[in-house]
């Protein structure tokens, strides 16, 4: 009889496990330091209940973070998920990953290129996500093919968009302002030197007008700048914001962020206005490799270019030349050819470079909102209910 009573308790509970959940955090809200203790004596009782040790591999979701980088994201998530059991976190080297991934649920590629060899043997994922945005190293047609869901976070409700804007300012006003030759000036016990040049009255050209590019240009507005933006379609921009749960942006309102609007089609006549130009495309093939020789070369002559989008995005090549030759005045990017970058790239021996470790969007608001997003799709899958918070791209 009582193995029937627990039994039932267990089933309601279970059923109801993201009210247990809440219920959870709030006390953890009031009573400080006595909430964990309460929980793990309860998480105990469910676990002994169902016969679930936290040792057994029974009814537990796991989830898989891929590769040795950007170790905040693993970690951040693993925090957000301590006080639920059923949840099992790991961080595997990119070698372990064909080995180890048929026994996850959910995985969480980071950098990794995720290739249709690998899918292949995910027998049981139920989904591919990346702890951001960019998609461009999943194989999204093998995991359809495989019925595994692919998707990304939104960067408009996370703070990873904003925080990606702020870094591209950062890498304008860096390069504007000679970083470089400052630092050089400060070890030389000079002042009064480097002369910079200021934001005001200068074109920026954003290259792509998706979430990063809205947030750019909200925050571009107040230094006294002209605005111009390309995008694929413009007509669209409300239809993707909603599918994406970010922001809505009326035409109205891009009309006062914007002051020229173009398509892709015009990007060179763009980037012949444009005393800086800053990428914020999403890397696919048909944005490979975009900037190049015909693209640079219609730039001004001293002009900047930023990139905080993908290193695919930039022919090295192209951008090396117009380099060493002068016709660029500047490169900041956050995102490189290779990663992680070479710090023995020639690329590094002009003072007009500045170069980031992949850094634009890791900002503690952002990968603490992120975490919570991965978190709560894990508990999502591990309840059977719909998956929210993350945008599908199949």
């Amino acid at each position: 009889m009582l193995g029937v009573v627990r039994k039932q308790t267990f089933k309601v509970l279970q059923k109801n496990l993201p009210a247990v959940y809440k219920y959870n955090e709030v006390v953890s809200s009031r009573l400080g330091g006595a909430a964990p203790v309460i929980w793990n004596l309860f998480k105990d009782i469910l676990c002994k209940m169902e016969g679930m040790a936290t040792n057994n591999d029974t009814n537990i979701t796991r989830v898989l973070f891929c590769g040795p980088y950007f170790p905040s994201s693993h970690i951040y998530t693993k925090e957000y998920l301590q006080n639920y059991p059923f949840i099992q976190v790991d961080d595997v080297p990119l070698a372990d990953v064909p080995e180890v991934i048929a026994n996850y649920h959910l995985c969480v590629v980071k950098s990794m290129q995720l290739n249709s060899n690998v899918i292949s043997r995910a027998k049981q994922m139920k989904l591919i996500m990346q702890y951001g945005v960019g998609l461009e190293g999943v194989d999204i047609d093998a995991a359809t093919n495989s019925g595994i869901k692919v998707a990304r976070i939104p960067g408009d409700v996370t703070g990873n968009a904003a925080s990606c804007a702020e870094m591209a300012i950062y890498l304008m006003l860096g390069l504007l302002r000679k970083q470089n030759e400052m630092q050089i000036a400060v070890k030389q016990k000079k002042l009064g030197e480097p002369i910079g040049e200021t934001l005001l009255g200068k074109t920026v050209y954003i290259m792509g007008f998706g979430n990063i590019g809205v947030h750019l240009a909200k925050r571009l507005r107040p230094f006294g700048v002209k605005i111009i933006a390309t995008k694929r379609s413009w007509a669209s921009h409300n239809e993707v914001s909603s599918q994406s749960n970010a922001l809505p942006v009326e035409n109205g309102i891009i009309d006062d962020l914007v002051d020229e609007k173009g398509i892709h089609e015009d990007s060179h006549k763009f980037a012949s206005k444009a005393d800086i130009v800053v990428c914020c495309l999403i890397l696919n093939k048909e944005t490979v490799g975009i900037v190049n020789r015909s693209f640079i070369s219609s730039m001004k002559e001293g002009s900047l270019l930023v990139n905080i989008a993908r290193g695919g995005i930039l022919d090295y090549e192209a951008v090396a030349h117009y380099l060493e030759c002068g016709h660029l005045g500047g490169l900041g990017i956050d995102v490189a050819w290779t990663e992680p970058f070479n710090p023995d790239d020639p690329i590094l021996k002009f003072n007009n470079v500045i170069i980031t470790p992949h850094v634009a969007g890791v900002t503690e608001h952002s990968y603490r909102s992120m975490a919570k997003v991965v978190g709560d799709v894990a508990r999502q899958l591990h309840a059977g209910t719909p998956l929210t918070g993350i945008e599908f791209v199949n």
